[in-house]
């Protein structure tokens, strides 16, 4: 599921813990907390974070405390993350040059081991003061976390490195110093499996080396990519701007965002970025949203627009009245279900996360268990000793601990880069079962604002001065259809302004009525003008009809005792419905129309986009009951909706997703929150939803088969124990590698 939902009574702390270094130290970290009375604790290994539900009067400190007992420590997230960067780049650059200095040291090791005929006298003394710092100084992360560890009665991947090193250093300055390895005429044939030998005369210099070395590649890559893999978030963040310039007494004056008021007003200049959402006062602009929609179009604005924090004016100045700020704007609020939704776990990771947490003592038993057969079938201590340490380092469960999160935090953070926002991976999870997809219609399938769809003039009428009276009297009223006829006028008729309309007044349910030189001017039903005794012709009566029997709205207009022309007025169907709904079929999805509407409007925007199963007139419950019959059929139902009457089929649905268009109350009913207000944001979100599912599988199955494989392999004396450091690490950063290829994730076109 998602982040633990916090219960009546209780809180919720997050907090980043320091020292975990696979799967099983989340794993133990969880465990402790959960220990503790009322506290449920999601521990993400990937992101170092722990997401904490606990009563309402506990303190931060006392979980620290926990944490701390448990081994590791813990903090706040820091709220500067620039601080937080540089400390990152610090423990790379650290870990890196502990790398460097250890690699320059164990190459030399490693190819004098490899190559008899490379071994000068007391070569082997050489490669031991090559090797001490190496396994004493290279490989130290690893034995302190394994003494750590010990001290609490736990063992991690860190036990089985530092163990493994330590027992092939120690054993090989014992086979020098007691042995017979120590001798000028000592030579050493590396092998690729373990050869039969009596310990005394064996040397492992380059396990200990090589083995040190590889691991700390391994978790300098891992680190690394890992790092990589929150980018998207970290990306989020940065799209914040650093200042406004609010507007006071006429002045502008540079303020720290964080400063920001509801309803301080704020200029934005060509290339800023806007600094907290708000709706335009003055001013027009291309504004460019690709960062939280994906859209790469830009989108005109003027006044009254709204607008979102972190979007980049692109040309004109814009005076801004700030609506949201802080930790209310879109920017907050997307970056804030990102983090929700990456620090939490699916099923499946916690099954890993267990297997980890039980799988070291297991190994620890199975490389005694190694030892005691190799010992007992009279192979000889040396061949025991290698096989045991082959087990021992070929088993760090860190590519299992690693399967999962590392897609999450790729897949969702690519998906709010793309406008789909997913509140936890128990929604990624759902989208692979889902069969069915009920749309709503106004504002999803048809983006919810009315157009002129057509205008029949009567025998005789200029189009051009039928459009500019009809505009310049709609134009007086707030009624969607009155709008839609000036928004029209205003982009066909350049006469619009020139006409002088007076006396203007609403009609209520019939429309409205001004007076211009030439007379009475009526815009609105049939009713009206019948009420007025003007007659139809039959021209405009026929059009009436049609638009009424498509299910569209038809106003009328009339002057001088005559009337004039029709106006045919619809919803509009989105340009890309019919496309999305072309592919969610392709995905395996029976789409399913329901709306509020009337059967003629909702068959003529099925027709359109290519629905076949349509239900009208379905009031807010009866859509709830849609979805719940589909699910008694034994269909697997995902929502898509966007208002107010969609919020209960949202929740009931198996997979609610709300346009971000719409109310906040469909927003917050909703798994899944599409910024870009676009039917294919949906199919965008079960593509990618699936995907990341399938390299999670991917990841398992390498993960879970690696150990399967490896361990026998190693157990049965068929893998150098310095081979097995080698593929240790190279799996971890195979997993992490595959997880980093849904960064490259894209749209169809």
């Amino acid at each position: 599921m998602t982040a633990v939902a916090p219960e009546v009574g209780s809180s919720g702390t997050e907090l980043i813990v320091d020292g975990m270094t696979c799967g099983a130290c989340a794993n133990r970290v969880e465990r402790a907390l959960r220990k503790v009375d009322g506290v449920q604790a999601s521990v993400n290994y990937a992101t170092g974070r722990a997401a904490v539900t606990h009563p309402a009067g506990m303190r931060r400190d006392e979980l620290v405390a926990v944490i701390e007992r448990a081994g590791y420590t813990a903090r706040p997230p820091e709220p500067d993350t620039a601080e937080e960067d540089a400390d990152h780049n610090r423990e790379q650059a650290a870990l890196l040059q502990r790398l460097a200095v250890c690699a320059a040291l164990s190459v030399p090791v490693i190819v004098l081991s490899m190559a008899p005929a490379l071994q000068f006298p007391l070569w082997q003394w050489t490669a031991l003061g090559l090797t001490a710092p190496v396994a004493v100084w290279g490989a130290l992360p690893f034995h302190r976390a394994a003494l750590a560890n010990l001290r609490h009665g736990a063992a991690t991947m860190d036990t089985l490195v530092s163990v493994g090193t330590l027992a092939a250093f120690v054993w090989s300055v014992y086979a020098m110093v007691l042995g017979t390895a120590g001798g000028p005429g000592y030579t050493h044939a590396f092998e690729l499996t373990v050869a039969p030998t009596d310990g005394a005369g064996q040397v492992y210099l380059e396990v200990a080396a090589g083995v040190t070395t590889f691991v700390l590649a391994g978790r300098f890559l891992e680190a690394r990519a890992r790092r990589r893999s929150g980018a998207a978030l970290r990306g989020l963040l940065a799209l914040a701007a650093a200042d406004a310039r609010v507007l006071r007494d006429g002045r502008e004056h540079r303020v720290p965002t964080d400063r920001l008021a509801v309803g301080d007003v704020f200029v934005v200049r060509p290339g800023e970025r806007i600094a907290t959402d708000g709706v335009i006062v003055e001013g027009s602009a291309a504004v460019d949203t690709a960062a939280l929609t994906g859209e790469p179009v830009p989108v005109d604005v003027k006044p009254g627009t709204d607008l979102v924090g972190g979007c980049i004016a692109l040309d004109g100045r814009l005076v801004v009245r700030a609506t949201r700020v802080g930790a209310d704007t879109q920017l907050a609020r997307t970056a804030a279900l990102v983090e929700q939704a990456q620090n939490g776990k699916a099923a499946v990771q916690r099954l890993a996360d267990r297997v980890c947490g039980e799988f070291v003592p297991v190994v620890l038993m199975l490389a005694a268990a190694t030892w005691g057969f190799w010992s007992g079938a009279g192979a000889g201590a040396g061949t025991a000793f290698a096989a045991a340490t082959a087990v021992l380092i070929v088993a760090c469960p860190c590519a299992l601990g690693l399967a999962t999160p590392t897609a999450l935090l790729v897949g969702t953070g690519r998906a709010a880069q793309l406008g789909v926002l997913v509140t936890g991976p128990a929604v990624l999870e759902s989208t692979r079962r889902v069969d069915t997809v009920v749309l709503d219609k106004t504002g999803t399938v048809t983006t919810g604002e009315m157009s002129v769809v057509d205008v029949v003039p009567a025998a005789g009428e200029s189009l051009d001065a039928l459009l500019a009276v009809a505009g310049a009297l709609a134009d007086t009223s707030t009624h969607p259809v009155a709008q839609a006829v000036a928004r029209h006028a205003g982009r066909s008729a350049v006469a619009v302004h020139d006409v002088a309309m007076h006396d203007v007044v609403a009609l209520d349910g019939l429309g409205v009525q001004g007076r211009t030189t030439d007379g009475e001017v009526l815009l609105g039903s049939s009713r009206l003008l019948q009420e007025r005794g003007i007659e139809l012709p039959e021209e405009l009566a026929a059009a009436l009809a049609e638009a009424a029997a498509a299910g569209r709205s038809g106003v009328a207009l009339a002057w001088g005792g005559r009337a004039r022309a029709v106006a045919v007025v619809a919803d509009t169907v989105r340009p890309t419905s019919a496309a999305a709904v072309a592919e969610l079929r392709g995905l395996g999805l029976e789409p399913v129309l329901v709306t509020g509407d009337g059967p003629g409007a909702a068959r003529a925007v099925a027709d359109a986009v290519g629905i076949t199963t349509v239900v009208a007139d379905a009031l807010p419950t009866e859509k709830v009951e849609v979805v719940a019959r589909l699910q008694a059929e034994g269909k697997v139902v995902a929502m898509v909706g966007d208002g107010v009457n969609d919020a209960a089929a949202l929740a009931q649905a198996d997979l609610g997703m709300a346009m971000g268009t719409g109310t906040q109350i469909a927003i917050s009913a909703a798994d899944i929150t599409l910024v870009r207000a676009d039917l294919t944001a949906a199919v965008d979100a079960v593509r990618l939803s699936r995907r990341t599912l399938a390299v999670i599988k991917g990841n398992l199955v390498w993960a879970f088969g690696y150990n399967v494989v490896a361990l026998p392999v190693a157990a049965a004396g068929m893998l150098h124990p310095m081979l097995a450091g080698a593929t240790m690490a190279a799996s971890s950063v195979f997993v992490v590698s595959n997880s980093l290829r849904l960064a490259r994730w894209r749209r169809r076109p």
